[in-house]
């Protein structure tokens, strides 16, 4: 079976919110016209405390987008967004949600940001993703939403070490950066994933 991925299409992500993807309400529509092609939909949302430390409001001697070592992971400190219960945390109300039959929330614990939908950044906990595609009989996802360079490319890695054949959607992600997604792209080709 063939699932579909939507990646954290959540209002800080998008125009207004706390850590805005450029553009990223124009993959919506596409979003939605996709859906109806697959069998299994489902969904990850950011979902993190308000004293998460991947924050920079919580360190008085960095700045936003400062880049440090927690527990020997390289953290981006980002503005604080997506947190548990806000309206910036919420899906976008354009976003067609009927058929997301799962919704996994990631980012949840204080010490270690998750940018894939499968696993945190220390790979020490998962989401419960995999099993639930497992169950399921997925063999392959296709993989759309935000950020292209980031959650998105990070998800489709994750699937690929996972055994799922995988691709992401080109007209239905959109990056933050995109000299960076170029290369990441590269990357992702290289390791078997596919741009449909």
């Amino acid at each position: 079976m063939k699932a579909l991925i939507v990646v954290d299409m959540q209002n800080d992500f998008l125009p207004g919110g706390n850590l805005c993807v450029p553009n990223g309400d124009e993959i919506i529509p596409v979003i939605n016209a996709l859906q109806s092609r697959y069998e299994l939909v489902v969904a990850t949302q950011d979902w993190h405390p308000a004293v998460h430390k991947s924050f920079a409001s919580q360190y008085s001697q960095y700045k936003e987008f400062d880049v440090i070592s927690i527990k020997g992971i390289q953290q981006t400190l980002w503005p604080d967004h997506c947190i548990q219960g806000s309206f910036g945390a919420q899906f976008s109300d354009l976003l067609d949600q009927v058929r997301f039959e799962g919704i996994f929330r990631k980012g949840t614990n204080v010490n270690v940001d998750s940018y894939s939908g499968f696993y945190d950044n220390s790979r020490q906990r998962n989401t419960g993703l995999h099993g639930y595609l497992s169950d399921r009989g997925v063999t392959e996802v296709h993989i759309c939403g935000l950020a292209a360079d980031y959650c998105v490319y990070y998800t489709a890695i994750d699937a690929l070490a996972l055994g799922y054949k995988t691709a992401i959607v080109s007209k239905a992600t959109k990056a933050i950066d995109k000299d960076s997604y170029m290369t990441k792209k590269q990357y992702l080709i290289n390791a078997g994933g596919t741009f449909i």
